[in-house]
């Protein structure tokens, strides 16, 4: 039986669907059982537990061959990252305590980067759970191509997408979350020893204009990116209602510098069969 963090939404959904279509035991670890409940219609046991609670969390745990830690997205956290540190010292205890014979962790690509930004909420995770005398992986995945749903209404209404990411015609490795919930599902069910590392991106690399060319495409009208100026950054960030902006700042810095990349060498990269389009076909359809 494999135990799944993070079910409800997309990665862990997609992971959990391909254990189950793989005929594997799920055990589906939710906030309340209300939002476990579809999961439980598909045969999955369920655990009520947050992710701030060691105990219940333990007890989620226990009796599973494998457990797949997927931390919840804090985009605006408070200084040292106070919110990651509960939910990893609560994650460690509980893992510590129930000893599955394996465990994935959902990371991120650049999670190596010791410069600080929004990411490094999943380089704490890692240390934390590199010292544990359990066999680990961690997932480092690329840039959700989901992320693009956001640009969805300003391509189909205004025909341009602000972009962050800099410069127009770089390209960044991008993922689709299918692709890393399917990955995920296979690794859980691997044998290994230790820490080991896998990073996943799509078949090819997407720049910013490839999104607007693909959005163009897709919408049947003209589309365009263009680059949000950095100097307007934080104030943009602060009128969407952030309290400290800097972290995710950073972390743009970062992909656009380029010392947020992958760790390993290219072809040891594992690739992602969905593309960019099919991705963006389905955010449109979403939203009519």
């Amino acid at each position: 039986m494999y135990a799944i963090t993070g079910i409800t939404g997309q990665v862990g959904g997609a992971m959990a669907q391909a254990l189950l279509d793989a005929g594997q035991s799920v055990r589906a670890v939710v906030r309340s059982a209300h939002k476990g409940a579809s999961w439980a219609a598909k045969g999955c046991d369920v655990a009520i537990a947050t992710m701030e609670d060691a105990d219940a969390l333990a007890k989620a745990f226990t009796g599973a061959e494998g457990v797949f830690v997927l931390p919840p997205n804090e985009f605006d956290p408070s200084p040292g990252f106070p919110e990651a540190r509960a939910v990893i010292s609560a994650v460690s205890q509980a893992l510590n305590a129930a000893r599955p014979a394996r465990i994935v962790c959902l990371s991120t690509i650049g999670a190596q980067a010791r410069q600080p930004n929004l990411l490094s909420q999943r380089t704490l995770m890692e240390d934390e759970l590199s010292a544990l005398p359990i066999p680990v992986t961690f997932l480092r995945p690329a840039w959700f191509m989901e992320n693009f749903a956001w640009d969805v209404a300003a391509a189909r209404e205004t025909g341009v997408i602000g972009s962050f990411l800099q410069p127009l015609d770089k390209r960044f490795p991008m993922i689709a979350t299918v692709d890393i919930g399917r990955l995920a599902a296979k690794l859980i069910q691997e044998k290994w020893q230790g820490r080991r590392i896998v990073e996943l991106e799509a078949e090819r690399r997407y720049s910013p204009n490839d999104v607007a060319a693909a959005f163009e495409s897709l919408l049947g009208r003209p589309v365009r990116a263009e680059a949000i100026p950095r100097e307007i950054w934080g104030a943009l960030f602060k009128s969407q209602g952030m309290k400290d902006p800097v972290p995710r700042m950073q972390m743009l810095d970062g992909f656009n510098e380029g010392w947020i990349r992958f760790e390993g060498q290219p072809l040891s990269i594992e690739k992602g069969q969905t593309d960019l389009t099919t991705v963006l076909a389905g955010l449109i359809a979403s939203t009519r």
